[in-house]
């Protein structure tokens, strides 16, 4: 435990502050499909909030979808590019594209490289989930996908509206996870899927720290969503792996979500 609570400190440390965080995304822009299509998506590890630059992501470990509980490998099916924050130079990221025909809730999954945080001296893993649904008929999306650590909502995570709440459960190795610090992110910008880039500008202020929240004694977290958008949680160093190439490693959990207005 104490190891954790080392590992967790350090990530918030290094993600915290006056600069928000380090966010893996696993984004696309519709999350709810009236009909079969084509949907694209971006893997981009960068900062969200603050709107600055991206950062090189490795080669994924693992990138899959679930629908009616029924795993898809995607690995192979990522093209490698170059992703434009509104500063700094472009950085290494991953798009690929899906086709979605049946009606249910798609959980796509990311396990992404772990990233040498310099500052920290850590590596960092975020192991990312977003979900969609096609026809207004939820299927699994209150299920676990098996993933070392994840973030499980207890509400529609596609379905969320602005001035209401959001709650997760945490999972480590399948188990609710207490205790944990979960940082609280926003796409604080407009993401432009053609130009691999997001915008120049910010939609708001950025707070002058991360926002966070601590889970309970059964891994859950609640949050009030302020204004519409798409929506981050990064739960901390909650994953069983605490070490990469001799170093420590924070394993988190981070699960997106699409809130609307009522």
């Amino acid at each position: 435990m104490k190891t954790t609570a080392l590992i967790a400190a350090a990530a918030a440390t290094t993600l915290a502050g006056p600069a928000q965080a380090h966010f893996q995304l696993l984004y696309t822009p519709e999350v709810m499909l009236e009909q079969p299509g084509d949907v694209p998506l971006a893997l981009v590890f960068g900062h969200p909030m603050e709107n600055t630059n991206a950062m090189d992501m490795g080669v994924p470990e693992d990138f899959f979808v679930v629908f009616k509980g029924k795993q898809t490998d995607l690995k192979d099916s990522l093209e490698a590019v170059q992703w434009s924050g509104a500063s700094g130079e472009p950085a290494g990221a991953y798009t690929t594209t899906y086709k979605v025909r049946r009606n249910g809730d798609y959980i796509f999954a990311l396990v992404p490289a772990p990233y040498m945080e310099g500052a920290e001296d850590i590596y960092i893993q975020q192991i990312t989930k977003t979900i969609l649904n096609k026809g207004a008929m939820p299927t699994g999306w209150s299920e676990p996908v098996g993933l070392p650590t994840e973030i499980v909502p207890m509400d529609k995570p596609y379905q969320v509206f602005a001035g209401g709440t959001f709650t997760g459960q945490l999972l480590s190795d399948g188990e609710p996870a207490a205790g944990v610090e979960c940082e609280v992110e926003y796409i604080n910008s407009d993401v432009d899927m053609a130009a691999k880039a997001f915008s120049k500008e910010t939609k708001g202020p950025v707070p002058p720290t991360a926002i966070a929240t601590i889970t309970d004694a059964n891994g859950l977290f609640t949050f009030g969503i302020p204004r519409p958008g798409t929506w981050g949680f990064a739960c901390l160093g909650s994953g069983p792996v605490k070490e990469h190439e001799g170093k420590a490693l924070s394993q988190d959990a981070v699960l997106w979500i699409h809130a609307t207005e009522l």
